[in-house]
């Protein structure tokens, strides 16, 4: 089978669901922004079944609908919609849900591939260590039945990404499977705490759309705005992995 001379009928983008704590949702939430504001229709889904109220992709949009990867047909969502016409398909994965997404791809990859059902999987790494491993895991599970999207998340003001740049394994991941890579500037902690503890994304802050008082305040508007506006010109650059 030549995937080349298969015209894709839809796109499905994951988050590597290894390490918590690395900004994988952030990055999800900003993504499913960039598709509303460059008019891309985009199906939602959250299947982080561990962060049942804060911090998962329903937080931030609570009409995306929540998918438990643990049942027997649970992935099978991903087909579902994309056979229903959803030509983009984002999906926020929860941690430790590689070994069943392995499963899943070792079952139906070839089908679904076949069917003209691509896939972008975004891994998100920081200065530890665990991040990057999370993503190699990934890697050696996936193989090349997905592109890869690596995001370099500043979580500090000088965040040192070493580990990812100088280990031979990272290297070795980046000859071989050749991933796009982007960046997350550093957030004020100030401005990601409230926005995640009230489920307001980046946009809503931007445009003034929030009432929630310390999210009014014109220095986080500012904050806001430059925020959105790098992550959009990152998502610009690698628009081919994700339409």
């Amino acid at each position: 089978m030549n995937n080349q001379l298969i015209t894709p009928i839809a796109r499905i983008i994951i988050s590597e669901g290894s390490k918590g704590g690395t900004g994988k949702t952030n990055v999800m939430v900003s993504l499913a922004e960039w598709f509303e504001a460059n008019g891309i229709p985009a199906q939602l889904l959250d299947l982080d079944i561990e962060n049942k109220k804060r911090g998962s992709l329903s937080h931030f949009f609570p009409d995306t609908p929540k998918i438990n990867i643990n049942t027997p047909a649970g992935l099978d969502a991903f087909i579902d919609y994309a056979l229903s016409g959803a030509s983009i398909i984002l999906a926020d994965m929860g941690a430790s849900s590689g070994e069943v997404t392995k499963k899943w791809f070792d079952s139906l990859y070839p089908q679904v591939a076949e069917a003209g059902i691509v896939f972008t999987a975004i891994g998100v790494i920081t200065e530890d260590s665990a991040s990057v491993e999370g993503v190699l895991q990934w890697g050696s599970q996936l193989q090349s039945r997905v592109s890869y999207l690596i995001v370099k998340n500043s979580i500090s003001e000088q965040t040192n990404f070493d580990y990812w740049e100088n280990t031979k394994e990272a290297r070795e991941f980046v000859r071989t499977f050749n991933p796009a890579i982007i960046h997350m500037g550093y957030r004020l902690p100030e401005l990601e705490q409230a926005t995640r503890n009230h489920g307001i994304t980046l946009g809503k802050v931007a445009n003034r759309a929030t009432v929630v008082p310390e999210l009014q305040r014109g220095a986080l508007v500012f904050r806001a705005q430059s925020c959105r506006r790098a992550m959009f010109s990152e998502f610009d650059r690698v628009k081919d992995l994700l339409i």
